[in-house]
């Protein structure tokens, strides 16, 4: 067989569906936030970036880049191992304290990513718990599926943000089943927030396991950043929270936080845990600091609330359709691929603004979207420049208005 050749055709079927994606090579720039220089063709020297994850720009924080300079440093630049064969620091092992100190929990897990700590906490409960059923909510992201795949449980899935149709899939579950609620607190896609009060009683209701991913909100919410199970005060009635080192702690990493008992679980049988290199230690002892600097301050997040606010009401006044949601993720909708794939070029190559096109199979065809994450690094003038731009492109490219 001629791989490269069955590689190539389905490549052009993508590109032939609007689908295909483009990387764009950046290069953040040290204090600037959300200032990058570009090594696009055909695009200014430097761009605003739109949709960066680092949410609160505190990868850009000076207490969190020189602790981790220090930390280079003073021990090194990799783990020099797997946690289990010595790879443990004194730094993750403090970041694991902190981490469970965030959440309330008993016990913290760090993990290389937000990806793989999804993954393989969901595939060794399946998998371990006797008769698991895992019940995912239907837009669950794809780490979380990944895992349930992999367990090989069997799996329910229920109608996205829909309390009323989880309790009638964990009522069709036999009483003896061992059950597991997976759901996410803000989706990051349409920026919707959890019902959660209203999923985690009708969890308790059926004795399930609650499994809440919170990498979009770890840092934003809560009046600590412990993400909005704190801000509703419920962490302590979620049995696993998971969360991530790399958007508004401006790392990178992933965790879960739970009981003493489940983490030693996680740790002992959880494979995607116990056979990859551990994070470096600078990065550990980075997380440490922003996520303690992010407990003491709301600055960051009072900027950025008014940023979004700004924001909104400006594609309000103009008439550029995003996704009513409470979140700080705004879904300015295209609902085509070509098109959703023109303007971010345009924005780029004319005006100097990066934002990321998001087509299938991310979200489904005939939602395409330009995802916009104001920081509270963005300026006034910042977030008026991009809106005088997609103000001039919905013109030229007739798009629709949203209706008043």
């Amino acid at each position: 067989m001629e791989f490269d050749a069955v590689f190539y055709a389905q490549l052009e079927k993508l590109k032939d569906e609007g689908n295909y994606r483009i990387f764009a090579e950046l290069e953040r720039i040290c204090g600037a936030f959300p200032v990058a220089k570009s090594h696009v063709e055909d695009s200014p020297d430097e761009v605003t970036v739109w949709c960066s994850n680092d949410y609160l720009g505190m990868g850009q924080n000076p207490k969190v880049r020189q602790t981790m300079k220090d930390v280079i440093d003073s021990c090194g630049v990799g783990a020099g191992g797997t946690r289990n064969i010595s790879g443990t620091n004194h730094h993750h092992v403090q970041l694991e304290h902190e981490l469970a100190d965030l959440h309330g929990k008993e016990s913290a897990l760090v993990f290389t990513s937000g990806y793989v700590s999804n993954w393989a906490s969901l595939s060794t409960l399946g998998s371990r718990l006797p008769d698991a059923v895992i019940l995912s909510d239907e837009l669950n992201h794809a780490s979380m599926i990944e895992g349930i795949r992999h367990s090989r449980a069997q799996k329910v899935i229920w109608k996205h943000n829909d309390p009323e149709d989880l309790e009638r899939k964990l009522a069709a579950l036999p009483a003896n089943t061992s059950k597991i609620v997976a759901f996410e607190s803000v989706y990051s896609m349409d920026g919707d927030i959890c019902p959660m009060q209203e999923i985690v009683e009708v969890a308790e209701k059926y004795g399930a396991m609650t499994y809440l991913d919170e990498v979009h909100a770890v840092g934003l919410y809560g009046p600590r950043g412990g993400g909005i199970s704190e801000r509703e005060g419920l962490a302590d009635r979620i049995t696993l929270i998971e969360g991530t080192l790399g958007k508004a702690y401006g790392c990178v990493g992933g965790y879960v936080a739970g009981s003493a008992a489940l983490c030693d679980f996680l740790r002992s049988f959880s494979s995607g845990f116990i056979f990859t290199t551990a994070l470096p230690p600078a990065v550990a002892a980075a997380a440490t600091v922003s996520i303690r600097h992010l407990k003491e301050s709301n600055a960051e997040r009072m900027a950025q609330r008014r940023q979004v606010k700004l924001l909104r009401d400006l594609l309000d006044q103009r008439g550029i359709p995003h996704l009513p949601n409470p979140s700080h993720i705004i879904p300015v909708m295209i609902k085509d691929p070509t098109k959703c794939r023109m303007l971010s070029d345009i924005l780029m190559q004319d005006y100097g603004i990066y934002v990321q096109p998001i087509n299938y199979p991310t979200v489904p065809k005939g939602t395409e979207r330009l995802r916009f994450t104001p920081s509270p690094l963005h300026t006034d003038a910042d977030i008026m420049n991009l809106v005088d731009a997609l103000t001039v492109l919905w013109r030229q490219c007739a798009l629709a208005h949203a209706v008043a």
